[in-house]
């Protein structure tokens, strides 16, 4: 599409009752990052009330007509989706906008490859809008949502916006009401901090310690009170009350366990780890609406009941087929059905097993088949490779989960977001106590595969040659175990983390691992980057196969006033609590090569980090942890993938922490910045 244009739905695709949009950009730093948000405005083209506005702290509609999904990796950017259920959009909202917005002086034009998607109930690309001309402005609307006719429609907009979110949002009939601004990494002590009592009640009710609500005693006209406005939407990001710590435990001794809703003592096999966990989650998909939900909305589900079954048997040929779970979901009389086939500890889904559930699926008019394992799904290589009957008019979409994913958002909800309905945060906890015993098999990825030991012995003797397919295997495994890494921390944190995936424009992400593989075999190294929501720069992990060690580590830049001593003894003042062992390396001009040294040498003579020749500049600091690795394929204690997690995890929490501090949206930073 072209800026102006516009296109029917109806026209290009007979599922369009539930649509997904997907904004995507690249960055060539790997940093920039923008928020999604939507506006539903009525005749008068502005919204019917605040409650209309949807962005971080408001992403879900009560009817479930629009859905902030959230962010995944793709290719060499980010997309960040939005479900829209059409047949939910109440009558009188003509039009529904959306755009994206950045904060703290970025702007739009630092971005490439803007693009807005949109897909119908399959999955498949409807349209796509490119923006070649966003330039200096801090927010954008990329499309917009439109009725005519009785008919839905899309335009490409693409329309800037210097003065960002808030202003958006402004002109379109909200009423802001924003927060101060912090300060920024290294200038300590400047930043203004909340009370409590103020972050207490932008964050919610503790999902800990919630109640059901329990209806109070009437009164009478003369006595009741006035009611209170309603409160005006906050563009700075809520912050959370994460859970209190748990009650003192009554067992008379340690050896006592917990009586829980889901046992693992029993489970034997993979059968019947296969059929708990599905009939598991499942049912508390059902029971918990905003978790189930959150799951298949962007498989293209809509929002309304939903039944969860196991164990459905349904007839293919001559065998009838039992695939281990169905979901359906109902709106306005209308089902949305998919099969499930799960798969736990290692084992690998069967392109013939699936591929029965797609036949099966096309024949009876359902709209998707769910595979659910260990594995994570790579962009461009389906875990299982399946064919679609182009004669046929109903279309069957494919989507993978990981267990990974599922405990993700588990987390997410019950520790960081919160859950309103006591029964439903309970269920959650005991979901989250399942997927995470060492019995449940659903532990997320957990073997490098085959190709590891001999792609690793092939490094030590210098045997490895460009263009050995194992090697290729090695760097999907690893790509595989970075997803998973960034979903593990992401749910810990409450926050998004995302894999940087540097290359060139438009450039196929099966060729950037076979460039990625050639590495490997050259110099015997993988190497990724982690970029975590609120932190100032990328977390760096690499893994030398070579000497049989990992280093992560994270660039700190300088601050753009002050004295460079300054900076290095506030950077060592801020790093008291980690490490000893941490590595600290000064960047000049951007590159490595200045002045190094551990912590524990640096704490008493900062001035160390000080290049000793007069004029040269100091663009920033580097981070470093090395760690010993794990041989093993496995998850084992001491085994690679486990030691990779570790790494990660303890680099965030004894050094990245300490410059962890989410910045804060308001308009009046984005005006000063824009000016």
């Amino acid at each position: 599409m072209v800026k102006g244009s516009n296109a029917t739905l109806s026209a290009l695709s007979d599922d369009v009752g539930s649509v997904l949009v997907s904004l995507r950009w690249a960055s060539p730093s790997g940093e920039g990052d923008a928020d999604v948000s939507v506006l539903l405005l009525g005749p008068d083209g502005k919204v019917r009330s605040d409650a209309d506005f949807y962005f971080y702290n408001n992403p879900v509609a009560p009817d479930g007509s629009v859905q902030l999904l959230g962010k995944a990796p793709a290719e060499q950017g980010d997309e960040d989706r939005i479900g829209f259920d059409l047949t939910a959009v109440p009558e009188d909202v003509d039009r529904m906008i959306v755009a994206a917005s950045r904060y703290g002086g970025a702007r739009f034009g630092e971005l490439e490859d803007l693009t807005v998607t949109l897909s119908d109930g399959t999955g498949e690309a409807l349209l796509r809008f490119a923006i070649d001309d966003a330039a200096a402005v801090s927010a954008v609307i990329f499309g917009e949502l439109y009725r005519r006719d009785g008919a839905w429609k899309f335009r490409a907009v693409g329309q800037g916006y210097a003065d960002g979110l808030a202003g958006l949002a402004t002109d379109f009939g909200v009423d802001i009401d924003d927060d101060a601004a912090e300060g920024s990494a290294l200038d300590e002590g400047t930043a203004e901090e909340e009370d409590t009592a103020v972050e207490a009640a932008a964050a919610g009710p503790d999902p800990a310690t919630a109640l059901p609500a329990v209806p109070s005693p009437r009164r009478s006209a003369e006595t009741a009170p006035a009611p209170e406005p309603a409160p005006r939407p906050r563009t700075a990001k809520r912050k959370i009350t994460l859970p209190k710590a748990a009650k003192r435990s009554l067992a008379e001794h340690e050896s006592w366990r917990e009586a829980r809703l889901f046992p693992v003592s029993a489970l034997k096999s993979d059968r019947d780890r296969e059929a708990r966990a599905t009939s598991v989650l499942l049912s508390v998909m059902a029971q918990v609406p905003e978790f189930g939900r959150r799951l298949v909305a962007g498989f293209g589900a809509p929002a309304g009941r939903m039944e969860t079954f196991v164990e459905v048997s349904l007839p293919h040929g001559d065998t009838p087929r039992r695939p281990d779970g169905v979901v359906r979901v109902e709106r306005a009389g209308k089902l949305w059905t998919a099969l499930v086939e799960t798969k736990t500890n290692g084992n690998v889904l069967k392109s013939e097993q699936v591929q029965a559930y797609m036949d099966i699926a096309a024949r009876r008019g359902y709209e998707a088949v769910i595979t659910l394992s260990n594995d994570v799904a790579l962009e461009g290589s389906p875990l299982v490779d399946v064919k679609v009957d182009g004669r046929r008019k109903h279309k069957v979409a494919l989507w993978h989960l990981s267990w990974a994913e599922v405990t993700y958002h588990a987390q997410l909800l019950i520790r960081h977001e919160g859950v309103g309905n006591a029964a439903h945060a309970w269920l959650l906890q005991e979901l989250l106590h399942y997927l995470q015993h060492e019995n449940s098999g659903c532990h997320g990825f957990q073997n490098m595969g085959p190709a590891w030991v001999p792609v690793r012995n092939g490094i030590d003797d210098e045997t490895l040659c460009q263009g050995d397919p194992r090697a290729l295997e090695v760097v999907e495994s690893w790509e595989r175990l970075i997803r998973q890494v960034c979903l593990g921390l992401g749910g810990e944190l409450g926050r998004k983390v995302l894999p940087v995936q540097r290359g060139k424009r438009g450039r196929d992400p099966r060729e950037l691992r076979r460039t990625q593989a050639d590495q490997l075999c050259l110099h015997g190294r993988l190497q990724a980057e982690l970029r975590i929501d609120g932190t100032s720069g990328v977390l760096s992990v690499g893994a030398d196969l070579r000497t049989g060690r990992l280093r992560v580590s994270t660039d700190i830049p300088a601050p753009d006033q002050g004295y460079p001593l300054t900076w290095a003894k506030r950077l060592v003042r801020r790093l008291a609590e980690a490490p000893a062992d941490l590595h600290i390396e000064t960047l000049v001009d951007g590159e490595t090569g200045g002045p190094r040294g551990t912590l524990e040498r640096l704490r008493p003579e900062p001035a160390d980090l000080l290049p000793k020749a007069d004029g040269t500049r100091i663009t920033g600091f580097r981070l470093s942890l090395f760690k010993s690795m794990g041989s093993g394929r496995g998850n084992a204690e001491t085994g690679f993938i486990r030691s990779v997690d570790n790494a990660v995890q303890r680099f965030y929490g004894s050094v990245v922490v300490h410059f962890d501090r989410t910045p804060r949206r308001t308009p009046a930073t984005e005006q000063v910045a824009s000016g």
